[in-house]
């Protein structure tokens, strides 16, 4: 988890030093289109930035980026593949609560606390 802040939380003469991490973050994957022949990022337009060439429908594959400019490139039944194991996952929405009823706290974002090395 990522440090977000340290500080201390002082009681008269006692002072307890602490780190602040955010108790939620982003999971989502990201996937990129690609140029199914060299494997290079699609811009909006459909034209691959290397070949210079308007690239079709056909010739486009969907990929994850794992560092910068290093794709694995995903076929579309891999992606179905993923979707049916994440299928039992997911949350069904049956009610919603009157605003009122949410305490306003909770409409912040979320952190944990931890004990930091004394200085």
């Amino acid at each position: 988890m990522h440090t977000m802040w340290k500080g201390s939380i002082s009681f008269g003469l006692v002072n307890i030093p602490i780190k602040l991490h955010a108790a939620t973050e982003d999971k989502d994957i990201s996937l990129r289109t690609l140029h199914k022949e060299c494997h290079s990022p699609i811009k909006y337009e459909k034209v691959c930035p290397v070949c210079e060439k308007e690239v079709g429908k056909d010739d486009i594959v969907r990929a994850f980026e794992y560092t910068k400019g290093k794709f694995v490139v995903l076929e579309d039944n891999e992606l179905e593949q993923l979707k049916k194991q994440n299928e039992e996952k997911a949350v069904e929405i049956v009610d919603f609560v009157k605003i009122e009823e949410i305490d306003p706290i909770y409409f912040n974002r979320s952190y944990y606390m931890s004990p930091n090395d004394g200085e």
